[in-house]
């Protein structure tokens, strides 16, 4: 229910609210608020959802001046214990205000003024829901477990074997089974009446984990009670999904990072899948590490969380081998096969038809005669990079970003995009320098691939997936059954079908324009392409023997390419972290990246300068200062981004204590001086992107 503050208060709350200033507000309530209740107060002439952090016997200021809680909203209990405790966490590590975490980790409904107050709003949005239902659907098919193998069973009884908290690095050859091993230990879990959280990198793979849970898994209802959460549902569907995990409903919560923030109060088991991924980095509001929120949650609470890649994150697999995280090997594939054959193509002398190697577009015609699906794999969406006059020059560039613009097709003709504001125009008859009329496109995104393999293999089914193909609701889930069922022969994909799917049909992987990732400024570029690569050449051949892969390379003699024609990620792992270790990168030092956006570049870099100098004015009251070193200010790679200039500065340091420190001394001074300047900021801690 709803309670409305009365005129007399003899009680004070102080409540965090979602606003950037590092500050509790103090207000008067007409009872005892428990602490972790949400209430609406008024924030200067609006009215704003909070959360009680505190019962202070006096308020910070002139009680006279102190205003009134004015509804207290109990149709929920208060949030647990544990999860403030993961929530100051977050803020303090993150350096963010409190407020930014605990109410934007909550659904929408639940903080906004208008669900609770208006016409509508009757008693608020959790008993509306309520009052229609919140059953969970039962399975609609009971599936079969497949028999472990020895290498299964051995990992399982590794990791039932110790109890309490443990952090076990899940190594497993792609086609080994690590979702088996998820499924055996979830069961164990809800035998013992608890709780699982199961975290995937991304949406497009709920759908089929989701079958193998609901399938597979029993709970005390005689099926496992699962429910979805990531950020493609609606409001609705959001708000049902966190509530089934809050009541205890939810045997299974199986999202996307936000759901590390949702409430369970059985929990036992956390599961992070395809641990490696970048996608489990926040990159906007709180930029938080869900693996690592995974990580300090399981450990907080006294219970193992298993992080399963083919190709563990260079942390992950430090940690491992400093015996900080446990690691369990599965070296082989989960069914009587052997991993694909890669096979590198050089094509720095070969004649390319329309980005093809003569051997690939032989291999994919091979591959489709015998009547096996075929993998192009491109990550790059659109038709092509960029439109250019040959004659003068010029390419296509977006009016508001210090970026080109992409050319795109779609049904009713070609536009020209910015994947960087979204911006959108058509595409010009004639050259607006110099008037010539024959603009070409430059490059191939996965729409031009698709195209010309439509003219190759003219009887080829050929499906496109990407971020534009699926972009309707609902629609990558279907693609990836109709490719699941057999009806498309050919795929075009970028990432999204690099990771997690389970082709039963595919024979033949072959990708093409690896070689941009090689020499990307940022140091972590060869780990991202070997996991990419590695993840995508792992959907060949997994249910029959001769899958192959076929990669495109004009540097065939990188340590990329190397290990991968060998599978070996140890050997890469262990080349790469040694490089780390020589030059003093992450994981053998801990970063900060501060970034500043103005209208004018000179306004950015001015701002961080001013903010790098800090310390030395005031070394006394920066603790730390000694462990740290602030670098110099650089304009970012893409410097304009929607009419706003960005700048960055690096901080770094061998010790992780003493760059919080530091950081939580320096957080104020930005504050004060952001608004002096009239410039906004973002300090990011471990920053995956410099």
């Amino acid at each position: 229910m709803v309670e409305r503050a009365s005129s007399s208060h003899g009680f004070w709350v102080r409540v965090v609210l979602d606003l950037p200033l590092h500050a509790c507000f103090d207000y008067a309530a007409p009872r005892p608020v428990p602490i972790g209740t949400r209430v609406i107060v008024p924030l200067g002439r609006r009215k704003v959802v909070g959360l009680v952090i505190a019962q202070p016997d006096q308020p910070a200021i002139d009680p006279e001046q102190v205003r009134a809680v004015d509804q207290v909203l109990d149709d929920l209990p208060p949030m647990p214990a544990d999860w403030l405790r993961m929530a100051r966490f977050a803020a303090r590590y993150y350096q963010r205000p409190l407020g930014e975490v605990v109410l934007p980790a909550l659904p929408s409904f639940l903080r906004k003024v208008a669900a609770y107050q208006g016409k509508r709003a009757g008693e608020g949005p959790v008993v509306r829901l309520r009052t229609r239902g919140m059953a969970l659907a039962a399975p609609e098919a009971v599936l079969e477990a497949p028999r472990l193998n020895v290498e299964q069973a051995a990992a399982i009884a590794a990791v039932q074997q110790h109890r309490g908290h443990q952090a076990v690095v899940l190594h497993g050859v792609t086609g080994s089974g690590k979702t088996e091993i998820y499924l055996h230990l979830a069961q164990a879990a809800l035998e013992q009446g608890r709780q699982v959280l199961f975290l995937v990198p991304e949406i497009n793979l709920t759908p089929q984990l989701a079958q193998a849970v609901h399938g597979r898994l029993r709970g005390t209802q005689g099926y496992a009670r699962l429910a979805v959460l990531h950020s493609a549902l609606s409001e609705t569907e959001r708000l049902r999904a966190w509530l089934q995990a809050f009541d205890g409903q939810a045997d299974v919560l199986l999202g996307t990072r936000l759901a590390i923030f949702a409430p369970m109060p059985r929990l036992g088991l956390i599961i992070v899948d395809e641990e490696h991924d970048n996608s489990y980095k926040q990159q906007d509001g709180l930029r938080y590490s869900a693996r690592d929120l995974a990580v300090w949650r399981a450990h907080d609470l006294g219970l193992p969380v298993i992080l399963g890649s083919a190709t563990p994150s260079l942390e992950s697999w430090h940690h491992a081998n400093s015996g900080r995280y446990r690691r369990v090997t599965l070296a082989r594939r989960a069914r009587d096969v052997s991993l694909p054959r890669v096979e590198l193509i050089v094509t720095r002398q070969l004649r390319l038809e329309h980005g093809f190697a003569p051997q690939l577009l032989e291999a994919l015609e091979a591959c489709l005669a015998e009547g096996r699906q075929a993998l192009v794999f491109l990550n790059r969406r659109g038709y092509a990079p960029v439109l250019h006059c040959r004659y003068c020059g010029w390419v296509s560039g977006c009016t508001a970003c210090s970026a080109r613009t992409v050319l795109h097709r779609s049904r009713s003709g070609h536009f020209l995009q910015c994947h960087h504001c979204g911006a959108r125009s058509p595409v010009p008859r004639y050259c607006p320098d110099c008037g010539d009329a024959n603009l070409q496109a430059l490059g191939r995104g996965t729409q031009r691939l698709e195209e010309f393999l439509a003219q190759r293999f003219p009887a080829a089914r050929i499906a496109r997936i990407d971020a534009d193909s699926t972009r309707a609701r609902g629609s990558a889930a279907r693609l990836f059954a109709q490719v699941h069922a057999g009806e498309f022969d050919l795929l075009v994909g970028t990432q999204m079908v690099a990771k997690g799917h389970d082709f039963t049909r595919l024979g033949l992987v072959g990708v093409l324009n690896a070689d941009a990732a090689l020499f990307a400024q940022d140091f972590r570029a060869p780990e991202r392409l070997f996991a990419q690569l590695m993840q995508v050449s792992g959907r060949a051949g997994r249910h029959e023997e001769g899958g192959r892969v076929l990669i495109q390379t004009d540097y065939p003699e990188q340590a990329v390419y190397r290990h991968l024609l060998v599978h070996d990620y140890p050997g890469f792992a262990r080349e790469a972290l040694a490089e780390r270790e020589s030059v003093g990168l992450p994981p053998f030092a801990w970063q900060a990246l501060l970034m500043a956006e103005a209208r004018e570049l000179a306004q950015a870099m001015e701002f961080l300068a001013r903010a790098r100098d800090l310390p030395v004015q005031d070394a006394e009251h920066y603790p730390g200062l000694s462990a740290v070193t602030v670098y110099d200010p650089v304009p970012l790679r893409v410097v304009r981004v929607a009419h706003v200039e960005r700048a960055q500065l690096l901080v770094e340091s061998h010790n992780r204590s003493a760059l919080q420190a530091f950081l939580g001394a320096w957080g104020g001074a930005l504050e004060t001086l952001a608004r002096r300047e009239r410039v906004r900021y973002v300090l990011e801690v471990d920053p995956l992107e410099i």
